[in-house]
């Protein structure tokens, strides 16, 4: 069969355009909301938001194809080709239809994402296009022994809910193997981690490869059986690799891609997305500067990395950051971690100093008394304002007392301001 007779008869033509207006309008505010300014990982890992929705509509499009190939009766007739070459030419339009689908959610984070010239994750791609191939086999499977009028619809809602729905469970290695999580990539600081991609590209080459067993030698008992033990076998690969994953597949970026300048202290090692480099390095060693004069002790390097090192300080701003977030981003790092008591829900009696403390800081670095209190609460802000009218060594000696108490289970917060009422 000449390609455009099979183009031109695919059910992929008709949906294609119904996808497309349905991913770039219904998904676009969703696939640019949470994309990190000029980073492409990000860009093509929100573009994966749109899989559940792609996957079940070739899905679809395959149990249509499928059903329509058992109506015809093709494979009660002698034919030169085997089932598989009668099959394949059918889909590859289906996939064809999923792979745009794709490229342009694709298209619609880069553009939110303000990304420079550059190239996608091929690996998220990759596991993406595996997921759509997966899902339109397993669809004309079921268009090859169901009527289309049922098919179809029962294709479409099998896929989205397989694909979709792991990604809510509060176990969380089932989504990793039909490709969820990656949407959640990634912060300037992160990228994917490689065992989720190379997770759901072993479950639905599994998955892919039983499919093809049934399409060529039918629903016969061994034929069946191997099918079966394909899917079996891939499961339990794909678990052995991602049940230690948690909820977002990520990992911290290496930092060899970090551009470091030490031309004045502290030294400041920024990603190369970061807008205005120069800028930023200007304002946080002017918060760094503010810190310092308050008495608290700032390493001698700020770094985006999101692991610092020894010696370093978490500089935890965005690649497009307002003036009033270097300053919090410098402050933010002098947080200390919460213990364990804070993560578990145990009684963790400092809880009530983190706002204060937190906006005292902000406020400390140079933050605007009207964004700290946006940030914080009003209340905390004021509270932060009267903390920053005490003398220099009684505000420090505040900071310090509730620093300990925050890092504690089980110490009491110093809320009380030295020489206040009320």
């Amino acid at each position: 069969m000449l390609l455009r007779t099979v183009v031109r008869s695919s059910s992929a033509s008709v949906l294609l355009p119904l996808l497309v207006g349905f991913v770039f309008l219904a998904l676009g505010d969703d696939l640019s909301a949470w994309v990190t300014p000029h980073y492409w990982p990000s860009a093509t890992g929100n573009a994966a938001f749109a899989l559940p929705f792609v996957s079940a509509a070739c899905a679809a499009a395959a149990a249509w194809e499928g059903a329509r190939l058992t109506k015809g009766r093709v494979f009660e007739q002698t034919a030169v080709r085997g089932p598989v070459g009668i099959t394949l030419p059918l889909l590859l339009p289906v996939v064809a239809m999923g792979l745009l689908g794709i490229l342009v959610a694709l298209f619609t984070s880069a553009v939110a994402a303000d990304v420079p010239l550059g190239l996608p994750h091929f690996g998220i791609l990759a596991v993406v296009l595996a997921m759509l191939v997966a899902n339109t086999l397993v669809g004309y499977i079921v268009g090859r022994v169901m009527p289309g009028v049922l098919a179809a619809p029962l294709a479409l809602i099998g896929s989205f809910f397989v694909t979709a729905y792991p990604a809510s469970w509060s176990t969380f290695w089932p989504r990793y193997l039909v490709g969820g999580g990656l949407s959640s990539c990634c912060s300037v600081d992160t990228t994917i981690d490689s065992r989720a991609l190379v997770g759901t590209a072993v479950f639905a080459a599994a998955v892919s490869c039983a499919a093809l067993t049934l399409i060529h030698f039918r629903g016969r008992a061994v034929p069946l059986g191997a099918a079966a033990a394909l899917v079996v076998g891939g499961l339990g690969a794909s678990w052995s690799m991602v049940r230690d994953l948690g909820p977002e597949p990520l990992q911290a970026r290496e930092t060899r891609a970090l551009v470091c300048d030490d031309a004045a202290k502290p030294e400041v090692c920024l990603w190369p997305e970061v807008e205005n480099p120069e800028t930023v390095r200007r304002d946080a060693r002017a918060a760094t500067a503010k810190l310092v004069k308050a008495g608290l002790q700032v390493p001698p390097t700020l770094t985006m990395a999101a692991n610092p090192g020894k010696g370093a300080l978490k500089l935890g701003i965005a690649p497009n950051p307002r003036p009033a977030d270097i300053a919090g981003g410098v402050a933010s790092g002098l947080l200390p971690e919460p213990p364990a008591c804070a993560l578990n829900g145990a009684p963790y009696p400092a809880a009530a100093a983190a706002g204060p403390v937190a906006a005292w800081l902000y406020a400390t670095a140079g933050v605007p008394a009207e964004t700290v209190a946006g940030r914080f609460g009003p209340q905390e802000g004021a509270f932060a304002q009267r903390v920053s009218k005490l003398p220099p060594g009684e505000q420090l000696a505040w900071y310090e007392k509730n620093r300990a108490a925050l890092r504690s289970c089980n110490t009491q917060p110093h809320l009380s301001i030295p020489g206040a009422k009320g």
